[in-house]
């Protein structure tokens, strides 16, 4: 089995799921077991890096370090509808801690404790992150079913994707890689 880890799921509007239309989703597990991924195009209404740093209570007191200035308005996303209280730190790998961040590919891993956070609140964290809460989950065989059918389609790693572009420019330009189109994407598809 060839393993689609690291790489996005875009939907296409055969998705047949309301929670899904127009997702970006970055897998980061992939077998023969199921699939992980976490949705990075649908921010949280309201919600950002420093609501969740201070409902957490990892300001700490007065003298400690407070999060840089760019970071206070990062969004925080809805990762998938599966466990939404837990939280997952995608990062480029210039962080990385044994035992508590799991290298995807070559230059994105996840991290889902806290210490991820208290290294972006020092200026120790890496250098580019995306916050999740909740993730998506396939058990064996679902995701390929998924793509059968026409549900998914399939887009290459890209850290400017992930990590620069604004939420609201991700669905498009997955497409775009793709050489697809909002316009020229047909909710009717077939296999060839």
């Amino acid at each position: 089995m060839d393993t689609l880890k690291g790489q996005f799921l875009v939907a296409t509007p055969d998705i047949g799921d309301e929670r899904f239309a127009e997702a970006v989703i970055y897998l980061v597990a992939h077998g023969e077991d199921g699939a992980m991924g976490l949705v990075v195009n649908k921010p949280m209404d309201d919600m950002h890096l420093s609501d969740v740093l201070a409902e957490i209570d990892l300001e700490g007191d007065d003298n400690a370090i407070r999060i840089p200035e760019r970071l206070l308005h990062q969004n925080v996303f809805k990762g998938g509808p599966v466990d939404s209280s837990r939280g997952f730190v995608l990062h480029t790998s210039d962080y990385f801690r044994d035992g508590n961040s799991f290298a995807v590919d070559g230059d994105v891993c996840l991290t889902a404790t806290l210490d991820v956070l208290r290294a972006i609140m020092s200026g120790k964290g890496p250098n580019a992150s995306l916050l999740a809460l909740g993730y998506c989950e396939w058990s064996a065989g679902q995701l390929e079913n998924e793509l059968r059918t026409n549900g998914w389609l399939t887009a290459a790693p890209s850290k400017e994707l992930l990590f620069s572009l604004p939420a609201n420019k991700k669905y498009e330009a997955a497409l775009a890689a793709l050489g697809v189109t909002r316009a020229t994407l047909s909710p009717v598809a077939g296999n060839a």
